[in-house]
């Protein structure tokens, strides 16, 4: 809210025995001042309430109204900013006010942080540091706000600076029920809280090229939703192993999941993997070593029996490790293959790696920090998010209970 305060400095040298009147602006966080080029003696600015009571003398009404006069330019030039959802800034107001225009800086828009940081990222992604999906991500991202600015405010680009609560409210709701891709409306909440994590990615990037002072998605503070991650049982898991397909895409595709669930490596990293990553130690024992194209992390896998039976069937037929299909192809066939297996769940290379991290490891007793490790993950905190504790292993504790009691 507009608020102006005035008073006059009578330690200020005078004309004919006058003070000058100084106006105090502020507007939400900020606050200036400035001179009103109008002068009045101390006696009658005590006298007349500092101009607020009724006024008999002509020049006491002018300097009345000048003031007043103020007070509706910054009213009006605050107005036409907040209609054009530019920022406010009350030093350039004043300047324009007085006659003397502050050079406007030119600002960078919401959208040049965006270039600039998938431009970057492109380069890492090229360099093998990082991986395709995470850039269409990015690139998902900046498409989305695009949209948003141009249904809302019909705009190709908004200054950093604008990015305040009612913006970040607005495009929450535009994502989550007006926002439009592959025919679908609306994202749900998860995935809009994971898009405000890569906006604010995006700004910590700014922030580190000292583009921008702070991140202007700061003030989101939206939260995932806690979801029951799918995973497939030992008896699940074993039913697929046990399951030979006669069509030949079938049958490689259930290769190519069987190989996610005994190593946690996504697709995107298992099909990148060549006989480079796999590695012998001293004690004769297969590991296999390579980076994780989401986030870099180096992450270090034992080879088990299953994997190492499914790497040596396609040894010398392609040039990888195992078999390279689309993920959307190989989605759909996940489809037929739980079908044949009677396995009633949606199957995905989400639940290939949730398997990895309860059934396969943690479910047999393998410490939460080696599956964060074999997972490439960075923080623990990750693969709390994987690692479910299975029934199993509750009851296999709760057995001391049983012994105690009984």
């Amino acid at each position: 809210m507009l608020k102006i305060t005035y008073f006059i400095r009578t330690q200020k040298a005078k004309i004919n025995g006058e003070s000058p009147i100084f106006a105090r602006i502020k507007f939400h966080n900020q606050t200036i001042t400035m001179s009103t080029r109008q002068y009045i003696s101390a006696e009658r600015w005590n006298f007349t309430n500092k101009l607020r009571n009724p006024l008999k003398l002509e020049k006491e009404k002018i300097r009345r109204m000048s003031l007043d006069s103020l007070y509706l330019k910054f009213e009006r030039k605050i107005n036409e900013r907040i209609r054009e959802n530019s920022a406010i800034d009350l030093q350039q107001i004043k300047a324009e006010i007085i006659g003397k225009p502050k050079k406007k800086t030119k600002e960078i828009g919401l959208i040049d942080l965006f270039k600039i940081h998938n431009t970057a990222f492109e380069k890492k992604v090229e360099a093998g540091e990082r991986s395709a999906a995470s850039l269409q991500k990015y690139n998902r991202a900046k498409n989305l706000i695009q949209a948003f600015l141009k249904k809302e405010y019909n705009k190709d680009n908004i200054s950093t600076k604008a990015v305040n609560g009612p913006f970040i409210y607005n495009l929450e709701s535009y994502l989550k029920y007006d926002s439009i891709y592959r025919h679908k409306t609306g994202i749900q909440n998860n995935s809009v809280v994971k898009y405000f994590k890569t906006f604010k990615t995006v700004c910590n990037h700014a922030i580190k090229l000292e583009l921008i002072d702070k991140n202007p998605f700061s003030k989101y503070d939206g939260k995932l939703k806690v979801k029951e991650a799918v995973y497939l049982t030992q008896d699940e898991l074993r039913r697929i192993e046990q399951q030979s397909f006669r069509v030949k895409r079938l049958e490689r595709v259930k290769d190519i999941f069987l190989f996610s669930c005994y190593t946690g490596y996504a697709p995107v990293d298992a099909q990148k993997l060549s006989e480079d990553n796999l590695i012998k130690d001293n004690d004769g024992n297969h590991w296999i070593k390579a980076n994780r194209s989401k986030t870099g992390t180096r992450a270090n896998v034992p080879v088990l029996p299953t994997t190492k039976s499914i790497i040596d069937k396609y040894a010398g037929m392609q040039k990888g490790l195992i078999p390279k299909l689309s993920n959307q192809k190989m989605n759909a066939y996940l489809k037929e293959i739980a079908d044949v297996c009677g396995i009633n769940k949606h199957l995905t290379w989400y639940v290939a790696r949730h398997t990895f991290a309860t059934t396969v490891t943690l479910g047999n007793g393998i410490s939460l920090e080696n599956v964060s490790a074999m997972l490439g993950h960075s923080s623990i905190r990750q693969t709390q998010h994987y690692a479910k504790v299975l029934d199993a292993s509750v009851m296999k504790d709760m057995k001391k209970l049983f012994d105690k009691y009984c």
